[in-house]
């Protein structure tokens, strides 16, 4: 703030908005960097089970309570929806292009952390899609961690589970993408404490 608005009472919207590119380029690359390690884990560990365990017996993790399993999912999450993989392809492709839209406006660090994980898991499942047998957008997923009475999963559900778990809670927090924050209804939204100083 500087000192004509501390005795003026300007409002600070030209202060506000001019950290907005700064910490926008700064974000980018938090949802980068987390979207890339999520993906990285993914492809990996979808490579190695493959090479070592598919046409093989469970590896006991825990007992029976966790397993590594490898199977060929080609329906949605849980294994529903087999007949429409391609629909769920171009549904991942969407919700992908939404997000890399999003993260314009990216001002949260947490957003950023969430959006990350989700962009990360998505492309890591879509890579599956487009690229495994049969291919052309009816690839099966590679699932292989299987816990006991639940469905069997990779890292990528994983990364999207958490991703979307985090995205609520920021939510119900009132917290804004942008970094705007709801104190409570009816209640005016608060700027990010950030674009004051």
């Amino acid at each position: 703030m500087t000192e004509t608005q501390q005795t003026t009472g300007a409002p600070l919207a030209a202060t506000a908005d001019a950290p907005g590119p700064v910490r926008r380029k700064r974000l980018i690359p938090v949802l980068c960097a987390v979207a890339a390690l999520a993906y990285l884990l993914d492809l990996g560990s979808k490579l190695l089970v493959v090479a070592k365990l598919e046409h093989h017996d469970a590896v006991q993790v825990a007992g029976t309570l966790l397993q590594l399993r490898v199977i060929r999912n080609r329906g949605a999450a849980f294994g529903f929806g087999e007949a429409m993989t391609m629909a769920f392809t171009v549904i991942a492709a969407v919700v992908i292009t939404l997000m890399v839209r999003l993260a314009r406006k990216l001002y949260s660090v947490p957003w950023a952390l969430a959006l990350g994980l989700l962009l990360g898991g998505a492309l890591g499942n879509l890579t599956d899609r487009l690229f495994r047998t049969p291919g052309g957008f009816q690839g099966g997923v590679v699932d292989f961690i299987a816990p006991a009475h639940f469905a069997v999963l990779n890292l990528a559900d994983v990364s999207i589970c958490c991703g979307g778990f985090v995205v609520v809670l920021l939510a119900c927090r009132g917290l804004d993408p942008d970094g705007t924050v709801h104190r409570a209804p009816g209640v005016r939204r608060t700027a990010p404490a950030r674009s004051q100083r």
